[in-house]
Order: C-alpha cells, then sequence, then structure tokens
C-alpha cells in the first residue's frame, strides 16, 4: 500500500497521518554569564510554548554556558557537533534557536545540521503568518516576513553556488537568480508598505469617525488573559485561546457603563525580543494604543517571570511611543497563583517563589503609584470591583473632556 493510500485509510479511521503528526524539534540556548541557569530555562519554557502553538512537538533542549553567543555558530564546535549528531540519531525535523540569527551563523550552522533550521524570529513571524486572518493583518506579517528574508536570501541559494561563469568572474546563474530574487522582494516590500498607507488611512478615518469618547486599550504581553478579559466587559465572542498571539488583528467594542459609554481595544500580545521587523509593521495596529486614554496593562500573576514580562511591555510601549499614558495594572489568573510556603526552620533567603498572593500584594506593587486590581478574568473573580473602579477612572476623564455633561451620571 503506498504511503498516500495509508494516510488516507488511516485519516478515515480518525488515526493521525503522517502529514498531522507534529514537527520533532530540539531546543538551543545560551546562558550568558551572570544569567541565573532558572531564567534560562523560563526561556526555554516560552520558546517550547511558541514551538507548540506552530504545531512543533519539542523533544529535547541543549544548553551551553557562553560570555556572548558564538558570532559563528552560536554554540560551540562541540555542542554543534552534539546537536547534529542527536538529531541525525533522532530523526529530529527541526532544530530551534532561541535568538535570531544573523545570516551568517544560519549559512554556517546549516551546513552542519541534518535538519530544518529555525530561529526565534523566524518562529514567531511563522505563527503570525498562520494566525493572520484580515487583509490587513496579512499584510503586515506578509511585510515583516519579507524584510527577515531579504538578508536571507544568499543562504537559500547556496545550491546555486557551483554555477558560475568559465571566465573567472562571479557573473553566474546562480548569483544572477539571487539578484532577481532580491529585486522580487525589494519589489513586494515596496508594494505591501503602499497597500498598507492606504489600509493606515482608511482606519485613521475610521478612528476619527467614533467621535470623542473615551478610549481605553488592553495591553500586555501575549496569553495573559486581554481577550477573556475584553469578552467579559464587552459582552462579545473575540477569539480566545490558550495560545501564544491568539490575537492579532485590534478589537474595538463599545461598552456602556451605567450609561457611560467608551470604547475598549484589544490588541496584539508583546513578547520578549519581539522581532523588530513585527514591531515596525504593526505599528499602525498599535495607533489604537498609542490614542487610548487609558491602558489597562494585563499581567499573568501566576506566570513565575510576570515581572519580567511587565518589563518587556514597559519597554514595547516606549517604542511605540505610548509609554506616558495613563496605566490600570490589572493582575489576572490569581485562581492560578501558587507558591511554596517556607518551613518554620527554613533559615535560606525568601525568594519570589515563597511568597503568598497576600504578600505580593505587599510589595512593591504596594509601593508603586500605578492603580491596580488582582483578578481572575475565567473565574470572573473580583470582576465588580474591577468595573467599579474602570467606571471611576472612565468618568474622571469623561468629565474633564466634558466638564457641562457630568449630570448624565
Amino acid at each position: 500500500m503506498s504511503e498516500k493510500a495509508q494516510n488516507k485509510e488511516q485519516k478515515e479511521k480518525g488515526f493521525p497521518t503522517v502529514d498531522d503528526r507534529p514537527d520533532r524539534a530540539v531546543l538551543v540556548a545560551v546562558i550568558r554569564d551572570g544569567q541565573d541557569p532558572r531564567q534560562a530555562e523560563e526561556f526555554l519554557d516560552e520558546l517550547e510554548f511558541l514551538a507548540e502553538t506552530a504545531h512543533i512537538e519539542t523533544v529535547r533542549r541543549f544548553t551551553q554556558r557562553l560570555p556572548q553567543p558564538s558570532s559563528r555558530i552560536y554554540v560551540g564546535p562541540g555542542k554543534l557537533e552534539e546537536i547534529s549528531v542527536y538529531c541525525k540519531e533522532h530523526e529530529i525535523d527541526v532544530v530551534i534557536f532561541d535568538d535570531e540569527l544573523s545570516p551568517s551563523q544560519t549559512r554556517n550552522i546549516e551546513q552542519a545540521m541534518p535538519c530544518r533550521l529555525l530561529d526565534r524570529t523566524r518562529l514567531i513571524l511563522d505563527i503570525f503568518l498562520q494566525r493572520a486572518q484580515t487583509a490587513y493583518a496579512k499584510t503586515q506579517v506578509q511585510l515583516a516576513n519579507y524584510e527577515y528574508m531579504l538578508p536571507r536570501l544568499a543562504g537559500m541559494w547556496t545550491h546555486l553556488e557551483r554555477q558560475r561563469g568559465g571566465t573567472g568572474t562571479r557573473g553566474g546563474a546562480g548569483e544572477r537568480e539571487i539578484e532577481t530574487d532580491r529585486r522580487i522582494v525589494r519589489g513586494r516590500i515596496t508594494k505591501l508598505k503602499e497597500d498598507l498607507k492606504k489600509i493606515d488611512r482608511q482606519m485613521a478615518v475610521q478612528r476619527s469617525n467614533r467621535g470623542s469618547l473615551v478610549r481605553v486599550a488592553l495591553v500586555g504581553y501575549t496569553n495573559v488573559g486581554k481577550s477573556t478579559l475584553m469578552n467579559l466587559l464587552s459582552k462579545s465572542e473575540v477569539f480566545a485561546e490558550n495560545k501564544l498571539f491568539a490575537t492579532l488583528d485590534t478589537t474595538v467594542r463599545k461598552v456602556v457603563f451605567d450609561n457611560l459609554p467608551f470604547l475598549l481595544s484589544d490588541t496584539v500580545g508583546f513578547i520578549r525580543k519581539l522581532p523588530t521587523e513585527l514591531v515596525e509593521s504593526f505599528k499602525s495596529t498599535l495607533d489604537e494604543v498609542r490614542e487610548a486614554d487609558l491602558l489597562l496593562h494585563v499581567v499573568d500573576i501566576s506566570h513565575p517571570q510576570f515581572e519580567d514580562q511587565i518589563a518587556v511591555v514597559k519597554q514595547t510601549l516606549q517604542e511605540i511611543g505610548a509609554g506616558d499614558k495613563p496605566v490600570f495594572l490589572v493582575f489576572n489568573k490569581v485562581d492560578a497563583y501558587t507558591y511554596i510556603k517556607k518551613e518554620e526552620d527554613d533559615l535560606t533567603p525568601i525568594t519570589r517563589e515563597n511568597l503568598s498572593l497576600d504578600d505580593l500584594k505587599k510589595s512593591w506593587i504596594a509601593k508603586a503609584n500605578t492603580p491596580c486590581i488582582f483578578l481572575s478574568a475565567l473565574e470572573k473573580t473580583n470582576i465588580e470591583k474591577f468595573r467599579s473602579d474602570l467606571y471611576g477612572m472612565v468618568r474622571e476623564i469623561h468629565a474633564g473632556r466634558y466638564p457641562f455633561n457630568n449630570f448624565l451620571y
């Protein structure tokens, strides 16, 4: 029986086929000098979650401590050989690196690997390409993808290196093919940028037609529960899933609290080492954030690195010109928060893992000037208090904008 017929028979019986099975991958990361190994493992946890989102199964992780990643092959020669041998023996489909690789690093590593190669940026771009639904999102992701590809085209044509002219010049068919592809890609980049400008103008008109309603934007790290909170507040059906980058398009809904209307928008989530190409191409989508009157910064309090995630979001907000907006910190997923209680005779220093939720509330969070709340959007814990606090903030902004309309509420 042929493989095609076998796949058909398995599919009819409800069994997974060869095509349905996820690719098998190993993850590779460098632990820098001074970096906590636990932090490196948590970064790899995130990379594994990214791989899972892209329908890739992680089989093993490889790490190596170095002052900095090798400029030639990212890891040391011995470690690269170890990874290569493992991939060959265990029939691994793809190797994923937890950093963006330079074009030269990619070419050098590919020569040693018996399987496909992905870096963190390529993986995130692939996820965005899979999840983009609207024409706007697809245009933005395609632009980012082509800008990533452009400096790496030479590596895609290494099989043409032997096709050079016989006169000693470097003008053979392989090089002509690369130059042709570069012109095609540059042309597509120019066309996509023009398309984005047209869509941006249309969206700017849409925003201007909304009047002067108070605008509130949900921001935060990816997979912290923004869309779930959006559905809860606006009683809408925004797609929400326990996957990274479930939402790519900005969704705007009109919400009314006690006769007080405002606009609530849900935006794409941020992530550590978000590719520069994506930040640039999605800046127009994030106009909703830049034009917002109030930012609801949603945080997954159950995540062990939630403080780092807060820092990533703050940095990204600065990069897109929204770092000075009023912020309401929303600590979500209190139902999933866990900690390790220290024994009374344990004299080791207290760490973040030993803090209860009450202890955490009394930490730097209590000393910060930023208003905050602890809740669970999934379990609807403390939602009424959240609605009341949000209502008060929106009302204050509305009253400042329309001082003679306060009788409405």
